[in-house]
């Protein structure tokens, strides 16, 4: 990488190149199930990829990603990457549970999940509540690397977060303009969308990718089994690390309300929310920057269209399942963003008060302290519009009235 290239200039030759390489590189990088499987094997020195049913999930992602989602070279390097990587990693959690059978006998008390529609404020609120040292939240490092367990004494200076922070590096130098739209770190609090992945049960992929064949199935179907496999994950987490409370984070949780509580039936839920036109074409926005990153085929109209379809059809899903009685309601809480951002403390006290959290001095100078150094647009504005998507304001409304009417947007 030439020295004091600038991340624009850089991500924009790798672009060029991808171009020249063109259809070359699904014959240069293959996505084949058995070569990873077996590469995932030889990596991690193990057979045994654990509990629950993953290949039916990895054969449509992996035929989505070569038949859909029009990777170019770097694209395919980073699908087939990330595959091995939690392949492996389920081989070493697996591993890691028969040296020490006593890992699945921890106990996850009363976690608390923060969801919502996208950009709804969920990222700034999960950074919040990470503040409070009796809460505990997964870092992206961990959740990358989980084996194996990390120990409460080095988590702060584990060796795998150098390995993830150079990652990070070249990812903002391929994609410099995200980091406007989301922070990311390996120290930072990170969604369970990575946790979830190890069962190839995740929204994660259609966040980076173009795989609607696999997003369609992926929606219909039992992510029972996914949240096993989270459950799995925070066991192997917190074995020599315990937390007082899990406090956890994705929007996509808007899909799986009905199977959190089937894993976790003493959980809380909180539900951020803002008005859907400033939503949409914000994520649409995140979608787009993402997956320019691996593909030379984006619509910006299309992936409009896609995403406000997907996340009106989550939050009727979402609130239809929490008004059909999942759990007694006081498991529910509902955040305006507009408070979250007006008066961020007293709305966080709100939480702890609902749920019967202790917030004192020491947890709220925290917080402050993490405001102060957590400005908005602290990398440059993010500027978005519906029309930048092709969509039209009359048919958003119209698409999101009743949720709209309910929240009072």
């Amino acid at each position: 990488m030439p020295a004091g290239l600038p991340d624009r200039a850089f991500s924009e030759i790798v672009r060029r190149g991808n171009r020249i390489i063109g259809t070359n590189a699904a014959r240069l990088v293959q996505l084949d199930e058995e070569r990873l499987l077996a590469e995932a094997r030889r990596r991690a020195d193990s057979s045994d990829f654990g509990e629950g049913e993953f290949r039916e999930p990895l054969r449509r992602l992996l035929q989505s990603w070569d038949t859909e989602a029009e990777l170019t070279l770097l694209g395919r390097i980073a699908a087939r990457q990330d595959t091995t990587r939690l392949l492996v990693n389920r081989l070493r959690m697996q591993a890691d549970r028969q040296r020490h059978p006593t890992i699945a006998d921890e106990e996850i008390r009363q976690p608390l999940f923060v969801t919502g529609l996208p950009r709804t404020g969920t990222t700034l609120l999960h950074g919040l509540l990470a503040q409070d040292p009796a809460n505990r939240v997964p870092l992206n490092w961990e959740v990358m690397l989980p084996s194996p367990p990390p120990e409460r004494g080095s988590r702060g200076r584990d060796r795998r977060i150098d390995i993830i922070e150079r990652q990070i590096r070249w990812f903002h130098r391929l994609a410099p303009e995200f980091r406007k739209i989301h922070p990311v770190g390996a120290r930072l609090p990170e969604e369970c969308l990575i946790i979830n992945s190890h069962s190839f049960l995740s929204f994660q992929f259609q966040t980076s990718h173009h795989v609607p064949s696999y997003q369609s199935w992926l929606e219909t179907q039992d992510l029972r089994p996914s949240y096993a496999m989270h459950r799995r994950v925070l066991q192997h987490l917190q074995w020599r690390a315990r937390p007082a409370r899990w406090v956890l984070k994705a929007p996509a949780h808007l899909y799986g309300i009905e199977a959190i509580f089937a894993v976790y039936p003493d959980a809380g839920v909180v539900f951020t929310h803002r008005d859907p036109l400033e939503v949409v074409p914000s994520m649409a926005s995140l979608h787009t920057e993402l997956r320019g990153t691996f593909s030379d085929g984006v619509d910006a109209h299309a992936v409009g269209r896609e995403v406000t379809t997907r996340w009106a059809r989550g939050i009727d899903l979402a609130l239809g399942v929490r008004d059909g009685g999942c759990a007694p309601a006081d498991r529910f809480l509902d955040i305006q963003y507009t408070d979250l951002v007006r008066q961020p403390l007293e709305t966080v006290e709100r939480l702890y008060r609902h749920f019967g959290m202790r917030f004192d001095a020491l947890v709220e100078g925290r917080m402050r302290r993490f405001l102060l150094d957590s400005p908005k647009d602290k990398h440059g504005p993010h500027r978005y519009s519906l029309a930048q998507f092709g969509l039209d304001p009359d048919e958003e409304r119209q698409r999101y009235r009743a949720y709209r009417e309910r929240f009072g947007f």
